[in-house]
């Protein structure tokens, strides 16, 4: 018999449920239906809303088939597939149907590319080619009467694209002799190779001012030497592949506002003087550096709509464009990339531009109403991108970033390290976005039990304008997140935003890094003493640690439990102001920790501070923190991509260990969305990193930190060596695989590893290398970092400090060091029981009979047996 659930009535369902009510958003007038549909199971949508496809079939969108008023209903969305982001592949794969129904909610279940369809193009290619020479002929012959025509006695403007044009072909039509007044021509289409031929042919066109490659084979091979060489054989070039040259004036701008074409294609009086009468002009993805001079209020007095997108216009300050632009007394229509050449903000476009009416297609009064800082109407969305060849499994994986939302759960006790991913069903991942939603979606879990492990997850939606019949449904899939938090940027996700603002952004940062000088190295004289007593005085250890407790047996110590007689704090917990005073510690204890030591342990400011002190050194890999920089790491990651070079990354959290919530992609949109679980850095994988025996490894030492001021610190000669358990790979499949990929193997999956001098002597006999040279580079680094932070941070300082950290290190390919990060060392025990010396931060041995003098001054007191064992 089924037992009777213990939320029953709405009044119990409001009280179990009051917080999450409150987080959801979802408005009270709803709160009694949202309690009727769920304890119903109600999934009523189908009555409401109807799917169709657009884009060509890559995306769906829902409509509204009724009206429905402002926060007048609440519809139930069922999750279609949730898990945790290292499951996915396992239950693409096990789980019967799964697959099929996200490729098909996520539109990759059709080939793009199918036999048949590519049959038919090839056979149309190959009738095209037979017949090609024909076509150019008749092209030709048609382009001549049509001149004719016009009362032309030459051919000015000359259309041959898409006619299977070839080199020998291009040579034979001898262009420059038979229409010695081109002004325009295009060749777009065709299937041109050799660049010194065409650069050879075509600028024997002394006259021309426009000239279309584009979609040639020549493009990629040799696009950016074929570019220079035309544009310097031609000097009239005002157009060339659709893009501005430094030449473009009357003649360019005449072309975009639609008064130059193949009926007037010369610049005259008559052209001249019909500037004046241009509203319109679209100069839209023309690739400007700077703006034309003809482009002024004199020359169009009259223009009302400009629209400026796809140009990077990094030659113009945005003051200066800005005040050009404020001259147009008639302009009121404005389209320009947000973010972009004038900045991220649109409120201060609209402010710095008062008379415009619109901008971006939007209503400047309901931009200034919501105080909006971004348009994003008119991004163009990304598609799903694959080939037949592709399954079902990988197309799902690549693209279920447009479509993933996430949550974490929480008890009273603690929150999950962890988030839980998941995709709506057909209906609710079928709405699309926009910057004016008028449906709001959000996660709730209804507890029908009362008790979390009754929870069931749904998404509920409701109308937050009026909806017409008809009308798109939309939510805003950056709900509450505005440009303070890189709403601009976070688009990328979802949409093509500007890469010229990003590269652009990318360019300025890293010559930032690149012209910092490098810190001074702080090698002064030690000067800290021993707090040990000559005349045999006891030292009193306070600690909260159970390995402390057993381990500290020395007679020169012995427990208290009052941390004010102590004269030792050491401590698992934050020694901060509020706590000295609550606890009632004084300056004069000597703790366990430095001020300030978050600049090395967190791993943003680990990175911050490296930057800060020497730019971009090489070892440590390109780093992002992901809450300031995402602009900079989308330009560097379309830098890469365009240069075609490796665009692997890690997402790190700021302060999570055991590998939590990292992740490994080359996806920009994941990147992005990563940023959802909590604030992260972004940091380039090493793709080629040392490998032992086939498998990734990185290395644990142990360091001792005397003093920040000078810097004393000390290394432990022994090292623990961490492996990853399957042989490394970057098959895309692999970033899934947590025992590939990852080395912290004592948390998950099973523990692999090797002590010091086994490593040592198998690594040099596989690699033919000296480990002594590599631990002097390994040294060297993590030296440098403690300069940085002392050089960065001189508020760590404090004489009665000592720390022990944790330094994670690996090799790469050429077995140069790479720092991953610095950690507390809680379990420093392990990693420095197998030998008995350690190595000063200049090089020198330290004795075993110092070693105890030292360690007993530093965070955690080592076990002398456990040293000499």
């Amino acid at each position: 018999m089924t037992a009777t659930p213990k939320i029953a009535s709405f009044d119990d369902f409001q009280k179990v449920h009051a917080i999450l009510l409150a987080a959801s958003g979802v408005p009270p007038v709803l709160h009694r239906q949202l309690f009727r549909k769920l304890s119903s199971e109600t999934f009523d949508g189908g009555e409401f809303f109807t799917i169709e496809q657009c884009e060509g079939g890559r995306q769906r969108r829902l409509l509204s088939s009724q009206f429905l008023s402002k926060e007048s209903e609440l519809f139930l969305i069922d999750h279609a597939w949730t898990f945790r982001l290292f499951d996915a592949p396992k239950q693409l794969k096990e789980v019967p149907g799964l697959a099929e129904r996200m490729a098909a909610l996520m539109c990759v279940d059709m080939d793009l590319d199918s036999d048949s369809a590519g049959k038919s193009e090839i056979e149309s290619e190959g009738n095209h080619e037979s017949g090609s020479a024909k076509n150019v002929l008749t092209r030709l012959e048609r382009e001549m009467n049509m001149a004719k025509e016009r009362d032309s006695s030459s051919i000015a403007w000359l259309e041959l694209e898409e006619l299977g044009i070839d080199d020998e072909m291009l040579l034979s039509l001898d262009l420059s002799s038979k229409f010695p007044n081109l002004v325009a021509l295009n060749l777009w289409g065709n299937k041109l190779q050799n660049a010194e031929l065409i650069a050879q042919e075509v600028t024997k066109c002394k006259s021309l001012r426009a000239l279309w490659l584009n979609n040639n084979p020549v493009q990629k091979t040799c696009g950016s030497f074929l570019g220079k060489a035309i544009c310097e054989g031609i000097p009239s070039l005002e157009i060339y592949n659709s893009c501005f040259t430094d030449n473009s004036s009357e003649w360019a701008l005449g072309f975009c506002g639609g008064i130059i074409g193949v009926d007037n294609p010369y610049l005259n009086a008559d052209i001249a003087s019909a500037l004046e009468g241009i509203t319109k002009l679209d100069l839209s993805d023309r690739y400007i550096h700077n703006i034309p001079k003809m482009f002024s209020p004199a020359v169009m007095p009259s223009l009302s709509h400009l629209n400026l997108k796809g140009n990077p216009l990094d030659g113009v300050a945005p003051d200066e464009l800005m005040n050009l632009l404020q001259e147009f007394n008639y302009l009121q229509d404005f389209e320009v990339d947000i973010p972009g050449p004038l900045g991220n903000s649109a409120m201060w476009i609209l402010e710095s531009l008062p008379k415009l009416s619109s901008l971006n297609g939007t209503s400047a009064s309901r931009i200034i109403e919501s105080r909006k800082h971004v348009v994003d109407s008119a991004l163009k969305p990304r598609l799903p991108d694959y080939t037949s060849a592709q399954s079902l499994l990988d197309r799902v994986l690549d693209v279920m970033w447009l479509y993933l939302m996430n949550y974490r759960l929480a008890d009273e006790e603690k929150i999950d390290e962890t988030s839980v991913w998941y995709v709506m069903d057909e209906l609710g991942s079928a709405l699309r976005h926009s910057d004016e939603a008028n449906f709001r979606v959000s996660p709730f879990l209804f507890m029908p039990e009362g008790k979390l492990e009754s929870a069931i997850s749904y998404s509920v939606l409701w109308p937050t304008q009026d909806v017409n019949r008809g009308d798109e449904c939309t939510r805003d899939f950056l709900f509450g997140i505005g440009e303070e938090r890189q709403r601009s940027a976070r688009l990328t996700a979802w949409f093509h935003t500007p890469e010229s603002y990003f590269i652009q952004e990318f360019k300025n940062y890293n010559h930032q890094l690149l012209s910092k000088e490098p810190c001074p190295s702080h090698r002064d004289t030690p000067a800290t003493r021993s707090i040990l007593s000559s005349h045999g005085h006891i030292l009193r250890v306070y600690t909260d640690i159970p390995q402390v407790e057993e381990f500290l047996n020395r007679p020169e110590f012995e427990l208290t439990n009052d941390p004010k007689d102590a004269d030792i704090i050491w401590t698992s917990m934050q020694v901060d102001d509020e706590v000295r005073k609550a606890v009632g510690i004084t300056d004069c204890q000597y703790v366990n920790q430095f001020p300030f030591e978050a600049c090395l342990v967190m791993k943003h400011h680990l990175a911050e501070t490296i930057h800060e002190s020497y730019g971009s050194p090489s070892w440590l890999q390109p780093t992002y923190n992901l809450e300031m920089q995402l602009s900079q790491l989308i330009g560097d990651y379309l830098v890469r991509k365009s240069k075609g070079i490796d665009n692997l990354w890690i997402l790190k959290p700021w302060n999570m260990a055991r590998t939590i919530d990292t992740t490994i992609t080359d996806d920009i949109s994941a990147i992005i969305r990563l940023m959802e679980t909590g604030p992260k850095i972004c940091q380039k994988y090493i793709e080629l990193p040392a490998l032992f025996k086939g498998r990734k490894f990185d290395l644990r030492y142990i360091v001792l930190v005397r003093s920040m001021k000078p810097v004393e610190v000390l290394l432990v000669d022994i090292f623990w060596v961490r492996l990853a358990n399957n042989q490394y790979t970057l098959e895309k499949s692999s970033l899934f695989e947590y025992e590939t990929h990852f080395t912290v193997m004592n948390y998950i999956g099973r523990l692999s590893h090797l002590n010091t001098e086994e490593f040592v002597r198998e690594f040099e006999e596989e690699h033919q290398v000296k480990w002594l040279d590599i631990h002097q580079n390994i040294k060297t680094m993590i030296r440098s970092v403690f300069d940085s932070a002392a050089t960065m941070h001189p508020e760590m300082h404090s004489p009665f400090s000592r720390a022990m950290y944790g330094v994670d290190v690996m090799l790469d390919h050429s077995f140069m060091p790479k720092i991953l990060e610095v950690t507390y060392c809680p379990d420093c025990n392990r990693a420095c029981k197998y030998d008995s010396k350690a190595v000063a931060g200049d090089g020198s041995t330290l004795e075993e009979d110092d070693i105890i003098k030292i360690i007993s001054k530093y965070e955690r007191v080592v076990n002398y047996g456990a040293l000499k064992a």
